[in-house]
């Protein structure tokens, strides 16, 4: 038995065990609170819950940790590249001193949680630093300094004489920290389980029906009953709440090399448009991050990696490349993640997403909250992260825009195919939106030359997809659902795997649940 996997695997996921799926599942009696999504959210949500003597379940559809939590530079920090300053712009000072707050507390967490469950993750406190390198970089590295200071943050503005390649201004956090994402979970899942907390991986959930006595959750193993429901799933699935159109779809990229001399001491980005983030790992990997870009909108993602290879070959030296990744994250049109209740008319349904590229902190940040919402406490940070509330003046414009964009790729990509290549012509190792037996299908030529073909349209809202070079995936442009090329969900806000084209039956794969 095995499970869908990404084409690229992380350091993280290849130095951890595989999940194995389980030969039958127990969903169990019915639950005070149960949590979709086993990312560092859900687990470290289900840890606090289950420590408090509540019953507590986390259901996932793949693996533990093996989403955006298991493809991630894995920096705990409050100082963020240039976030606190674009969040000042967009939210105000107020605001982005409870955002900063949120995730200094988070970083402390992480550590507590580290100590008293004794988990072997390389916890490491390492100092945070946003650098620049040019005079436009040096004003934004100033920018952040002062809107750091402002929402609360030690920060120092110094210089970064460790890299290897001229700097011109830095801004520093001390104290922050860096660890094995991984590992890390999978310590929190087995503190759960000590609690009398269940862990449940690749068990989809389909739908979520919240009633006056409680919630239903919908699975392929039949129903679980939960007073609360917790969706931490990265996006949403149910569309209550038009999540997919106030958070939009990211990518990613990051490399793992071993390069001569002393390992990096601080966890380093650049402040420059073309995003770099610099770290490494106790045992001698140093991670190059960047390249990011909008889900599906890139025609040959694999140029992104030899963007990240040549620039590390260029300013750190001889580099042995071991290992590619990507990964996906959601970004709120104001900036903040939502935390909080599906809508203002869910009672027992709540949501955690939009963390911006930075899940470590605020995925934690969220199950802290979350945590006093169940319980029925008031928090300081509630009213920042409301999930319901509406986007401030500042960020009208960006969801006008990013919904005007889904529109029109919606119809653009249509009609940009509506004669597309035949399948035929497809060569091993190519993907596309292709002509078959007079359908047009999502096609992927596999290296063996056998022809993968599925439906064009996601099996979302039904936008075209586009064929993701570098991963070899079929990737939705307008929410960011993301398909292998058998059609099997790899990410949401999806549920339904895409059919397979005409009468043609799906090329093997290893069975899941």
């Amino acid at each position: 038995m095995g499970s869908v996997h990404e084409t690229n695997r992380s350091l993280w996921i290849v130095t951890t065990p595989d999940d194995q799926v389980p030969a039958s599942v127990a969903l169990g009696e019915p639950v005070d609170v149960a949590i979709v999504g086993a990312g560092i959210c859900g687990l470290s949500l289900a840890r606090l819950v289950a420590a408090s003597g509540a019953s507590v379940v986390v259901l996932d559809a793949g693996s533990l940790a093996a989403g955006a939590t298991g493809n991630t530079t894995a920096k705990i920090s409050a100082l963020q590249g240039s976030s606190l300053s674009e969040l000042r712009d967009r939210v105000g000072s107020e605001r982005t001193a409870v955002y900063a707050t949120a995730n200094l507390a988070a970083v402390d967490q992480v550590a507590r949680f580290v100590v008293d469950d004794a988990i072997d993750c390389g916890f490491e406190r390492a100092a945070a630093c946003t650098y620049a390198t040019d005079a436009r970089g040096t004003e934004v590295v100033t920018r952040e300094h002062d809107a750091a200071q402002e929402a609360g943050l030690s920060t120092r503005l110094g210089s970064a004489p460790e890299l290897a390649f001229p700097t011109t201004a830095a801004v520093w956090l001390d104290d922050q920290a860096q660890f094995h994402p991984r590992r890390y979970c999978l310590g929190l899942a087995d503190a759960i389980g000590r609690a009398g907390g269940r862990v449940l991986s690749h068990i989809r959930v389909l739908g979520v029906d919240e009633r006056r006595e409680g919630c239903v959750l919908s699975t392929a193993h039949g129903d679980l009953h939960a007073e609360r429901v917790v969706l931490a799933t990265h996006l949403p699935f149910p569309d209550s709440g038009g999540f997919f159109a106030r958070a939009h779809p990211y990518r990613s990229y990051a490399i793992a090399a071993r390069i001569a001399g002393p390992r990096l001491a601080g966890m380093y980005i650049n402040a420059g448009e073309r995003t770099r983030s610099l770290r490494s790992t106790p045992d001698g990997w140093t991670i190059v991050g960047g390249e990011g870009h909008k889900v599906g909108h890139d025609d040959d993602t694999r140029d992104r990696y030899r963007a990240l290879e040549e620039w590390t070959h260029t300013n750190l030296g001889d580099a042995e490349i071991g290992h590619r990744w990507s990964a996906q994250d959601y970004l709120s049109v104001d900036g903040v993640p939502y935390v909080g209740r599906l809508t203002a008319h869910h009672d027992r349904v709540y949501v955690a997403t939009g963390f911006r590229k930075w899940g470590m902190t605020n995925g934690t940040a969220a199950a802290m909250l979350l945590h006093d919402l169940l319980s029925g406490r008031a928090h300081p940070w509630a009213e920042t992260f409301d999930a319901t509330r509406l986007a401030p003046g500042a960020s009208i414009a960006s969801l006008v825009a990013e919904n005007v964009e889904v529109g029109k790729r919606l119809v653009g990509d249509r009609i940009r195919t509506i004669h597309p290549p035949p399948a035929a012509d497809l060569p091993a190792g190519g993907g596309g939106i292709c002509r078959l037996d007079g359908q047009t299908v999502a096609a992927y030529r596999d290296d063996d030359g056998a022809l993968h073909a599925v439906a064009a349209n996601c099996s979302h809202l039904g936008c075209r997809l586009m064929f993701n070079t570098a991963e070899r995936s079929f990737d939705c442009p307008c929410h960011g659902s993301r398909f292998d090329v058998d059609g099997h969900v790899l990410e949401g806000p999806a549920v339904e795997d895409l059919a397979p084209a005409g009468n043609r039956p799906k090329s093997p794969q290893p069975d899941r649940p």
